[in-house]
């Protein structure tokens, strides 16, 4: 068997050009671009690395970026006054908290005074809550598990009925996916640190989802052959072959997975380009919903 490898970018392009159409629509409606607001705190380096995409692609995409780059040693009161100051810029529609925070700082207290109807990465607790609970909607989805689940629909997988191991419990990736695939009808088994014996829960699964943050960990022969793979791993890792000395790679180990599974998302370029347009997508639908209110008020 030889595995298809994900490439994220042809996905995230054809979600790309609507978003343009969008964006596009609200500035010629409005007078000015749909803004997005980044707070970044430290030198976490595939922190810094998607930040420096986000900017990118907000050029792209007809969106103005605000960054907040505060250094490591910020305080708690330093950083929350970064997010309330973008509350409170009423050109900025969406508001990204990158994670993780330094952690001498109090992340949920950071990302509860995010304004709700700014949350475009779906960090605040009360998004988190509608996503968990039956039958309401959150008003934006925590971007890339949204990424994620649009890559499952785009190869076409059946998720209901599926048997789906996610690795990972944050808040971030772990929790909210296995909350999205639940909501898509697959029976979830969240895995661990803890977790006794981890290769027996993955020997069933149709849909893996590893998202534990350790290099090449997961290997190909735990597999079940033909399951799916989201790799969300973005570990940087030393290389002496490249120009950088170094380079990313996922949790899962990809040269004994490929000859196991049927599709595995490349690291990087896999869920990657797909979280940032998720991020834009939802900053944009942010713009429209808040300029609607404000028309109506």
């Amino acid at each position: 068997m030889t595995a298809q490898i994900i490439d994220g970018n042809p996905i995230a392009e054809k979600l790309r050009k609507r978003l343009a159409t969008d964006a596009t629509a609200f500035t010629e409606k409005y007078g000015y671009k749909p803004g997005l607001g980044v707070v970044l705190v430290g030198d976490d380096p595939a922190s810094q690395m998607y930040v420096r995409m986000k900017r990118n692609a907000c050029e792209k995409a007809g969106i103005t970026s605000y960054a907040h780059i505060l250094p490591a040693d910020s305080t708690q009161e330093q950083v929350e006054d970064a997010v309330r100051s973008l509350n409170e810029d009423p050109k900025v529609h969406g508001i990204l908290v990158q994670l993780p925070l330094p952690k001498h700082l109090d992340e949920e207290k950071v990302l509860s005074l995010i304004s709700f109807e700014k949350d475009a990465d779906a960090a605040h607790p009360t998004n988190i809550g509608l996503l968990a609970m039956k039958g309401r909607e959150p008003l934006y989805k925590p971007c890339t598990p949204a990424g994620a689940m649009i890559i499952l629909q785009e190869l076409g997988v059946q998720v209901a009925g599926a048997n789906a191991v996610v690795l990972g419990r944050s808040n971030i990736v772990g929790m909210p996916v296995a909350l999205l695939l639940m909501e898509a009808n697959a029976t979830v088994t969240i895995c661990h640190s803890r977790t006794k014996d981890l290769q027996s829960y993955l020997k069933d699964a149709d849909i893996v989802v590893a998202a534990i943050g350790r290099p090449n960990y997961l290997h190909g022969s735990w597999l079940k052959p033909g399951a799916v793979v989201i790799d969300v791993g973005t570990n940087k890792v030393d290389d002496p072959t490249s120009e950088k000395g170094y380079k990313y790679v996922g949790d899962v180990d990809l040269e004994s997975a490929l000859p196991v599974v049927s599709a595995i998302t490349k690291v990087p370029g896999g869920v990657g380009p797909m979280t940032i347009t998720m991020l834009m997508v939802q900053t944009v639908q942010a713009a429209h919903r808040l300029a609607e209110k404000t028309e109506n008020a």
